[in-house]
C-alpha cells in the first residue's frame, strides 16, 4: 500500500504541472478526488491489506487524501488569482487618457417656441390651461358657434372617435371650459396638440396650437392689436409690426388674419414673404356674442378677444424650416441645430 501511495503521489505531482485553467482543474479533480478518483479509490484497497496492518495503511491513505485536497485547493486559488489578474488587466483604465464626453440634449424647436410664447404672455398676466385632447362635439364645435352643417365637421377634416367624440381640431374647447368655470375678468392661454386630417409640407395631421382668450369689460379689437404687437416684437424683433386683415371664423366677430412685417427683409419683399413684405402668422377676432352666451356670460356687459397661434408655423418662420415633417422625424442632425 505504501508503494502504491508513493507512486500515486508521484503521478499526481506530474499532473499538477499541467493544470493551467478551470477545465484542467476539473479534470484533475475527476481523476484523483472524485467518487471514482484514484485517491478516493485507495480506501477500497484496504480489504486486501492484512488486518493487523490496516490501521497504519488507513492512516497513510488519509494523509495522502488530505495532501491531495491541499494540492487541489492550492491549484484552485492560483487559477482564480490568475483569472482575476487577467480580468483586471483587460479592464484597466488609463487615467491619463482624455475622457469621452457625454453629449447633452436640448429642447425641441416646438418646445423652445412654446416656452417663448408662454413667457411673453405670462408677462402680460395670462394663466395657462390645458384641456383634454379627446373632446366632445359640444365643446369642440357647438358652443363655439360652429353650426351642424359647417364643413369643419366633415369626416375629411375631423378625426371622429365616436359619433359625438372627436380628437380636438383646435384648443378653443379649453376656452369654453375656462369660461364655464370662471367669471370675467379672464386672461388665459390654452396650449396643446390638435388633430386634423391634413398633410403636406406645411401641414401635419397632428400639430400644436396655442389659443388665447381675454374677457372683460370694454375689450376691443384695438386691445388685441396692441397685445399682438408686443408678442411679435418679442419673438421676431423690435422693428416688426402687425396688420389685421378681415377674415371669418364662426367663434369671433369681427374676425381677422394677423400679418407681421417680414423680419427677414424688413418689409421690402423677399422669398420668405413671397415679395409682399408681410407674413401671415395667426387668426384672431372679437369673441362672438353667441360664444359668450353659451358660457353664461352677458355680451351686453362683457366683451373679449381670442387668437390662435400655430406653434409649428411660428417655429418654421423663426428658424427657417421649410418642411413641417422635419419636426416629427427625430433626426439628430436636424435637432442639434436648435441646441442652446
Amino acid at each position: 500500500m505504501e508503494e502504491k501511495i508513493s507512486a500515486l503521489r508521484a503521478q499526481l505531482e506530474a499532473d499538477r504541472a499541467a493544470v493551467h485553467n478551470k477545465e484542467d482543474l476539473s479534470a484533475f479533480w475527476q481523476k484523483y478526488l472524485s467518487k471514482n478518483g484514484a485517491v478516493t479509490g485507495l480506501t477500497k484497497g484496504l480489504r486486501d491489506v492484512p488486518k493487523e496492518d490496516r490501521p497504519a495503511a488507513g492512516k497513510l491513505i488519509n494523509e495522502c487524501k488530505t495532501w491531495a485536497e491541499g494540492v487541489y485547493e492550492t491549484l484552485a486559488a492560483d487559477i482564480a488569482a490568475a483569472e482575476l489578474a487577467a480580468r483586471n488587466a483587460a479592464e484597466a483604465v488609463d487615467i491619463t487618457l482624455p475622457g469621452t464626453p457625454n453629449p447633452t440634449g436640448g429642447l425641441h424647436p416646438i418646445t423652445l417656441v412654446k416656452n417663448q410664447i408662454i413667457d411673453v404672455f405670462a408677462g402680460m398676466g395670462f394663466q395657462i390651461y390645458e384641456g383634454p385632447e379627446i373632446e366632445d362635439d359640444d365643446h369642440n364645435f357647438t358652443r363655439l358657434n360652429v353650426p351642424k352643417n359647417h364643413p369643419a365637421r366633415d369626416m375629411q377634416d375631423t378625426f371622429y372617435v365616436a359619433e359625438d367624440i372627436v380628437l380636438r381640431t383646435q384648443t378653443s374647447g379649453g376656452q369654453i371650459r375656462v369660461m364655464d368655470a370662471q367669471r370675467p375678468p379672464i386672461k388665459v392661454l390654452v396650449p396643446g396638440r390638435v388633430f386634423r386630417s391634413d398633410s403636406d409640407a406645411t401641414h401635419s395631421p397632428m400639430f400644436h396650437q396655442m389659443e388665447g382668450l381675454v374677457v372683460d369689460r370694454n375689450i376691443t379689437l384695438c386691445d388685441l392689436q396692441g397685445m399682438l404687437d408686443k408678442f411679435v416684437q418679442s419673438l421676431f424683433g423690435p422693428e416688426v409690426k402687425t396688420r389685421l386683415r378681415p377674415s371669418y371664423f364662426p367663434f369671433t366677430e369681427p374676425s381677422v388674419e394677423v400679418d407681421v412685417s417680414c423680419f427677414e427683409c424688413g418689409g421690402k419683399g423677399c422669398s420668405l414673404c413671397k415679395h409682399t413684405g408681410w407674413i401671415e402668422v395667426l387668426g384672431a377676432g372679437v369673441v362672438h356674442h353667441n360664444v359668450l352666451r353659451n358660457c353664461g356670460i352677458d355680451p351686453e356687459v362683457y366683451s373679449g378677444f381670442a387668437f390662435g397661434i400655430g406653434i409649428e408655423r411660428i417655429a418654421m418662420l423663426k428658424y427657417g424650416i421649410n418642411n413641417i415633417g422635419l419636426m416629427f422625424e427625430n433626426d439628430l442632425r436636424f435637432l442639434r441645430q436648435f441646441k442652446d
